[in-house]
């Protein structure tokens, strides 16, 4: 009896916790793990030349963080259940933060291992941040609550290009990281009073023996969690083929630019920033769209149809375009191709049951980011035996489009069943 007044007792105070509060910490920590893991994208011209790599390397980097990403989402649930949501965040931010220092050696082994980290460290944030605000947004604004939190992942991004990028050039990318990792460290510090009110669910008896984290029943559960719901797998595909158009846009928008169209690291910063401003505008104002429809699924699909003809807008860039016109074109498809997680997110959380909503979480974001694992690594690939830069983005739009075309075929079926 004690034991169960306990459990409604920790309910009730997460409950009581303001969303606007809920949202804070999860919209900061979300901006600054994003930033860290952008930081080796923005600075890549400098740093594959530095270790002596041909620029499309940075696929691999951002590949290998992906893949970081991924690793915590298979067996990092009983972690998160042993520390809580706020203490997840504060450890892994902390650990992306503290990977820098390897990144600062120059040598490609430290790039790689710098990276994995980054990936691992970035994990607890999407399900933390899914089991912070599920237990406190109101209903009627969930998909634009946590399209509210997500635009701090383009806002991360937006501000390594902006910030990091100029900072390099004037200081050398070593400062460059050193004001970076004092950035993670600092976002860990300043949640910090709030870890007693916002990880009272927490189960300290929970084991994390290795045995218990890489058991295969561990791996098992995120997926058990996605059959909950026969509309949770589509929606994870359809989520997967984002990511890797987001993935390759992300990774190589710097590189691309800055090498192939020859803009120079700043300008090239600039135009970078501008695709995640967008972004950041577009999550918030496309989550209240899919709010007032309430049919984010058929959201979803119509802007993959208009992200993929951007992306082949952004591959045909004309060499000596100007500045605006760069930047223009980088936020139209920043637009729509990078603003679609918030409403995935919320999807995810509105059709799991509340006490599988971490599991789903991490399931289907591990999916997803098997996609931002796919994505950059075979584009560096193809890059490498093309020579050229244009077919690698043309080919990562016609499979978000072909993705599209095929979720277009299941909602029509599902509208027409009884």
């Amino acid at each position: 009896m004690t034991q169960s007044r306990t459990g409604a007792h920790e309910a009730s105070e997460m409950q009581s916790l303001s969303w606007q509060t809920a949202l804070g910490v999860t919209l900061l920590m979300q901006t600054v793990a994003a930033f860290l893991g952008q930081v080796l994208p923005v600075l890549a011209p400098l740093l594959t030349s530095g270790a002596g790599v041909s620029p499309q390397g940075i696929g691999y980097l951002s590949a290998l963080t992906s893949f970081g990403t991924v690793l915590f989402l298979a067996f990092g649930g009983p972690l998160l259940a042993r520390l809580g949501p706020v203490r997840s965040l504060q450890l892994g931010t902390g650990l992306a933060a503290l990977s820098l220092l390897l990144a600062t050696s120059g040598l490609w082994a430290g790039l790689l291992a710098c990276a994995l980290l980054l990936g691992v460290g970035y994990g607890p944030t999407p399900p933390a941040g899914s089991r912070i605000l599920a237990a406190t947004a109101p209903p009627r604004h969930r998909t634009l609550i946590f399209s509210l939190k997500q635009a701090g992942a383009p806002a991360g991004g937006a501000f390594a290009g902006l910030a990091i990028a100029p900072a390099a050039s004037a200081w050398g990318w070593p400062v460059a990281l050193a004001i970076s990792l004092a950035i993670g460290l600092a976002a860990c510090l300043v949640i910090a009073p709030l870890r007693p009110r916002m990880d009272v669910e927490r189960d300290p008896a929970r084991s994390v023996h290795p045995r218990v984290l890489f058991h295969p029943n561990t791996l098992a559960l995120p997926m058990r969690a996605l059959r909950s719901d026969p509309l949770l797998i589509p929606l994870t595909g359809l989520a997967v083929s984002f990511a890797v158009v987001q993935g390759c846009l992300f990774s190589f928008g710097v590189t691309f630019l800055a090498t192939d169209r020859g803009l120079g690291l700043d300008r090239a910063g600039f135009a970078y920033g501008c695709m995640q401003l967008s972004g950041v505008v577009a999550r918030i104002g496309l989550g209240w769209l899919a709010d007032r429809t309430g049919r984010p699924a058929h959201n979803l699909t119509a802007q993959a149809y208009g992200a993929a003809v951007l992306v082949v807008a952004f591959a045909w860039i004309p060499d000596g375009a100007s500045l605006p016109v760069v930047a223009l074109i980088c936020g139209a498809v920043g637009l729509l191709g990078a603003s679609w997680n918030g409403i995935y997110l919320a999807e995810v959380a509105r059709l799991a049951p509340p006490e599988l909503i971490v599991d789903a979480t991490s399931g289907s974001t591990l999916f997803t980011f098997l996609g931002y694992v796919a994505g950059p690594a075979v584009f560096s690939i193809l890059v490498d035996l093309i020579g050229g830069w244009r077919l690698p983005f043309v080919l990562a739009a016609g499979q978000l489009a072909a993705m599209a075309a095929v979720q277009t075929v299941l909602l029509l079926r599902r509208a027409r069943s009884p």
